[in-house]
């Protein structure tokens, strides 16, 4: 039986953990707090006694402050692991601002606000050599998408001209973790296949719903948090055709339109 270990059951990892399951393989996770079939972070015995015993392993935990956790811990007992398959899940936010343009698996990185997470995902791509790196851009899925934000009054749409975005259903990102078992290591982004602007969705899910559209705000009118702001400051379009040639992996949800209407 194939044995997944995960580190780190967030949304996309406890999506994946259960498609894993139905297609009965072993999964077992870790997190803060043990639970079933999940280890504490902190049972370092038992973390590394899974690492050891597992045929596929992935982290999908994120930099703390300038550190990543798993490497900082674990990085010696993943490196000699005799797993199969190895994989992370990185962020597309590694490429920085592009103004616009496109960004592939060949981009600089390194130029954007997300310093650790770029140490991150390099510090995984050199640590082993079947490796697969997944680089996603804004994440959205059943019961994390704009039509939660627009039914709670948090969404907004925001007044800058030629601002651009790429987004990413979880059952895709599932879908192109799972193709990467058959496929070659590397790095791999997982976008949909239209990169627009974040008015365009929040239009979409308010006429899924019947309501109405939020007003244009600028930044300032609109008194986004930190993250919120962070979030506006970069524009880019991220290009997935390596994993369609490599993995031969099709978004089911190719554009936004697909993705809310399977949510709703």
């Amino acid at each position: 039986m194939p044995h997944m270990l995960i580190l780190g059951m967030g949304y996309t990892a406890s999506r994946l953990a259960d498609r894993l399951r139905g297609q009965g393989w072993r999964v077992t996770g870790v997190r803060r707090s043990a639970g079933d079939d999940v280890l504490a972070f902190e049972d370092e015995r038992g973390v590394r006694a899974a690492i050891a015993g597992a045929s596929h392993i992935l982290s999908s935990v994120p930099p703390e402050g300038e550190d990543d956790p798993v490497l900082v811990r674990y990085r010696d007992a993943i490196a000699a692991a005799p797993a199969l398959w190895t994989g992370y899940l990185s962020s597309t936010g590694v490429y920085g601002d592009a103004a616009g343009a496109w960004v592939d698996e060949g981009s600089p990185v390194g130029a954007g606000r997300r310093t650790a997470r770029v140490a991150a995902d390099l510090a995984w791509g050199a640590l082993r050599a079947d490796m697969r790196r997944f680089r996603l851009p804004g994440i959205y899925g059943p019961g994390r998408s704009a039509l939660e934000r627009v039914r709670e009054g948090r969404a907004h749409r925001i007044d800058l001209t030629g601002q651009v975005f790429s987004r990413v259903h979880v059952d895709d990102i599932v879908a192109g973790v799972i193709a990467s078992f058959d496929g070659p290591a590397g790095v791999y982004n997982l976008a949909d296949d239209l990169p627009c602007a974040q008015n365009r969705v929040i239009e979409a899910a308010c006429d899924l719903l019947g309501l109405a559209w939020p007003p244009l705000q600028s930044m300032e009118e609109a008194q986004l948090s930190p993250m919120a702001r962070g979030f506006y400051a970069e524009n880019r379009r991220v290009a997935n055709g390596r994993a369609k040639r490599l993995l031969r992996w099709r978004p089911l949800y190719p554009t936004y339109a697909e993705g809310l209407r399977a949510c709703l």
